[in-house]
């Protein structure tokens, strides 16, 4: 039973810091890129950042400077360290995991809300 298990949440004030933390339980198969997403209220899911399996990380350029992804192959669990956080930053964020034989399957974890108030 494969599953990524997401923490790290919560509420900070504007210019306030949080880690999120994703660790991938259960996994045998070939894993690819692991990477953030997120979704505010009322709009679509949106990329935040990724992690290639060759170590090379992406952001996207609302998060870049502000936010780094990182990750812990010992403990099967990546990271996202989130600085300078605004208002806008606030959504629900998901860990993603692209696997399979060709990295085309898409595991998700259940999410950890980040609020910036």
């Amino acid at each position: 039973h494969v599953q990524l298990v997401e923490s790290g949440g919560g509420s900070v004030q504007p210019g306030g810091s949080l880690r999120l933390s994703c660790t991938a339980l259960g996994f045998s198969s070939n894993r690819c890129t692991m990477g953030w997403y997120r979704q505010a209220a009322g709009k679509q899911r949106e990329w935040v950042s990724s992690y290639s399996r060759y170590g090379g990380t992406y952001y996207a350029d609302s998060v870049k400077g502000r936010f780094t992804i990182s990750q812990d192959k010992d403990k099967d669990t990546l990271y996202l360290q989130m600085n300078s956080l605004k208002p806008e930053d606030t959504a629900m964020y998901s860990c993603n995991l692209k696997g399979g034989d060709y990295c085309t399957i898409d595991y998700w974890g259940q999410g950890t809300q980040v609020t910036v108030s």
